[in-house]
């Protein structure tokens, strides 16, 4: 079998999101069926580290896919080319969006249809172009994947499909989160912290992921409990983060706030595993992966109520109403001064963290892609 996929978010410069889903799951997909062919399309020149196996056959085909109107293109004439081109059995497309022009089978992995509930976080043409095309891909797509139940259920609620043409096949975190030694934790304290405690948020500067709230509840627990804790924020900037960083500029307590911007995982791991604990308020997500990454770094974890980290979390964290600031103060604060709980959220998340893995999301995936061809 010839399987395409659409890579176009392998990028050299940084990993996050559908470009970390495709790296791990193609590494393990592309090993376990050295049998099949896999045609790895990219928008633009390609890291040859992303060609990881000899059955894979990398295709450039430009331009790079930047805004709606190539996305169009991009998926509506160059993808349907190169399938043809290359006779291509089946393509997989990890982003939300296929093509509309092809009648080669396809399977679709949707992460979430956050757009539809935080219109005002994405710009206009993007919203226009999803609002418009998402209902289409659904319906065009031979088979559908999501990373949980509960973006199952989003995607259910608000689109005719059939529920049958949706498997969920998690996410995970990579192997390369593990717990740091003391040494470790200690030097990496100093050299991001000053050597103090920290609080860690780990994603993108972006509205969905609710920073506003986040500073506003650490300022509550810096005026409570007068500690020289920090707040150490690991992302890099993306869409609207000017508004964040004005904000930041104003805050009482800026000088206890750092930010880092996107780091390469190895020093991501050291800044995980030295942290007090994860701060995760995200608004909405179709999984929440840094969740899993303090967990595997026997990092306690805060996270939000009403979304998809209750399923994946379960009783491993502590939860809080994203929406109301005083909530999350008071869960930072609880972690802080309850010593056992803080342990039995810790041991709890270890025991979580194992039922995850990228070989799991591979061989759930696989299951997908068949379904797509049958």
């Amino acid at each position: 079998m010839k399987i395409a996929v659409n890579t176009r978010f392998l990028l050299s410069d940084y990993l996050e999101g559908y470009g970390y889903f495709v790296f791990e799951v193609f590494k393990y997909l592309t090993k376990n069926y050295p049998e099949h062919q896999f045609i790895f399309i990219f928008d633009r020149p390609f890291d040859k580290r992303f060609v990881f196996s000899s059955n894979i056959t990398p295709v450039v085909t430009g331009p790079p896919a930047r805004h709606p109107f190539l996305w169009k293109y991009w998926y509506d004439i160059k993808i349907p080319a190169v399938l043809k081109k290359h006779k291509v059995d089946v393509f997989v497309s990890v982003d939300g969006l296929c093509s509309l022009r092809t009648s080669i089978p396809q399977c679709l992995v949707v992460h979430d249809i956050a757009f539809l509930h935080y219109p005002s976080h994405i710009k206009r043409s993007h919203l226009y172009f999803f609002r418009k095309y998402i209902p289409r891909f659904l319906q065009k797509a031979n088979s559908i994947a999501t990373v949980s139940e509960f973006s199952k259920q989003d995607i259910l609620n608000h689109y005719k499909v059939d529920p049958g043409k949706i498997n969920v096949v998690y996410s995970a975190a990579k192997e390369i989160f593990k717990p740091v030694d003391s040494g470790t934790a200690e030097s990496t304290k100093k050299k991001y912290a000053g050597g103090a405690e920290y609080f860690l948020y780990i994603g993108a500067i972006h509205p969905r992921k609710n920073l506003v709230n986040l500073l506003k509840a650490f300022s509550i627990f810096k005026k409570r409990l007068k500690s020289n804790m920090k707040l150490v924020l690991a992302g890099r900037l993306a869409w609207k983060y000017d508004s964040f960083i004005q904000n930041l500029k104003k805050y009482k307590f800026k000088e206890d706030v750092i930010m880092l911007g996107y780091m390469d995982e190895d020093e991501l791991v050291k800044i995980t595993g030295s942290a007090y604990a994860l701060v995760y308020p995200s608004l909405l997500e179709g999984f929440g992966v840094p969740v899993l990454e303090a967990m595997k770094c026997h990092v306690p974890v805060l996270t939000s109520l009403n979304s998809s980290m209750e399923e994946i979390a379960k009783d491993a964290a502590l939860y809080a109403d994203a929406k109301n600031f005083e909530d999350i103060a008071d869960k930072m604060m609880l972690i802080y001064k309850d010593e056992k709980l803080r342990k039995e959220i810790i041991e709890k998340g270890i025991a979580i963290a194992e039922l995850y893995s990228w070989q799991r999301t591979a061989d759930l995936l696989w299951q997908s892609i068949l379904k797509a061809v049958d």
